[in-house]
């Protein structure tokens, strides 16, 4: 007797077909959204670490979620393709619960810092021109000593505004505490800038071209963003400043971050060459010349301490502060000999304009 096998229906005729193709492929990320990608599976860990495991408590933790959009790699992950990442430091400020970013284990200061490098690479930033100027304005105020000796005399907080040619073929502007405009590298003898907070000094326009020293805004867009080729120009650059190595690579660091604009990647890589330099530390509290609190990464040599200030939030560069760590003749440990506050970071298209209002 003969038999009709029953066709196969239109579905099992498409499953059929599926099994034989080869997985689609999983799309490739970026270094640094698939450190945002594994921190966020640390973290989601973490959460269900079981009884008796090692906790860390947040006293009242202000947090920020951010959205990142990533390719789906499970599907866990594949509906919608969403990770929220968590920027601020659930600790509310204490260096030992830092949480998130760098390698487990690794000390407070190299996993601050990452998280803060993986901000600045994601942050948006528009980019100067070279016929423009970087405008920066910014609260400070800097102790003085008399040479003959004696306890420092801390200056009252008053604005800095200055211009800087970005590719330094013109001349800039600097204006402080409302005194008269002081013109920076213009023909023959002007007034240089050996750092932010700096008294100008009588130097010429870029005599040997721009360096870690003496930057234009397209020298530190320029600069490398792997970290360890980063450090090693910095360093090498930065020799004549003499000194303690570590220390002069970590000055050099915060002069670029104060009074340039680097962008995202280039700030990426200096946070994360910063963390490779030994001594780095966290300082749980600290404020800048406009009040704002923060927390800190720090390094201390020859009795002071300088410090970087990051908002707990968004971990943007706030500004920087010098502290005594030993009482001397300038006067007793915990003096603050130094401070900064970062207003605005603007590109403008003359030196003395004043750019419309903004946030650094």
């Amino acid at each position: 007797m003969n038999t009709t096998p029953h066709p196969r229906s239109e579905e099992a005729e498409r499953l059929g077909l599926t099994a034989l193709l080869p997985p689609p492929p999983v799309p490739g990320l970026e270094p640094d959204r698939a450190l945002l990608l594994k921190e966020t599976l640390l973290r989601e860990a973490a959460c269900t670490e079981p009884a008796g495991g090692r906790t860390v408590r947040a006293a009242r933790p202000r947090r920020r979620l951010v959205r990142i959009m990533v390719p789906a790699l499970t599907c866990a992950l594949a509906a919608g393709g969403i990770v929220v990442v968590n920027l601020a430091d659930p600790s509310g400020g204490r260096p030992t619960a830092v949480a998130g970013g760098g390698a487990p284990g690794a000390p407070d200061a190299t996993r601050l810092l990452d998280r803060i490098a993986l901000a600045a690479a994601h942050g948006g930033q528009p980019t100067a021109r070279a016929d423009q100027f970087v405008y920066i304005e910014s609260k400070v105020a800097y102790a003085a000593q008399h040479a003959a000796g004696g306890a420092a005399t801390q200056a009252p907080v008053h604005t800095r505004q200055v211009w800087l040619s970005a590719d330094g073929s013109r001349p800039g502007l600097l204006r402080e505490g409302g005194g008269p405009a002081t013109p920076l590298g213009a023909d023959g003898p002007v007034h240089t800038l050996d750092g932010p907070g700096a008294t100008p000094r009588p130097g010429r326009l870029h005599q040997a071209g721009p360096s870690v020293d003496s930057p234009t805004h397209a020298y530190v867009a320029s600069l490398p963003t792997d970290p360890d080729a980063l450090l090693k120009l910095i360093r090498d650059e930065a020799r004549s400043r003499g000194g303690d190595p570590d220390q002069r690579a970590f000055t050099a660091i915060g002069d670029l971050l104060a009074e340039t604009w680097a962008p995202p990647r280039v700030g990426a890589a200096l946070y994360r060459a910063a963390a490779k330099i030994p001594g780095v530390t966290v300082v749980r509290t600290a404020a800048d010349a406009a009040g704002r609190e923060g927390v800190a990464v720090a390094r201390t040599a020859h009795g002071r301490q300088t410090q970087w200030i990051f908002d707990r939030t968004t971990y943007a560069f706030l500004g920087e502060r010098t502290v005594l760590t030993e009482a001397g003749e300038a006067g007793p440990a915990g003096t603050v000999v130094g401070t900064s506050a970062i207003l605005t970071r603007a590109a403008v298209d003359r030196a003395g304009e004043i750019p419309a209002p903004t946030t650094a």
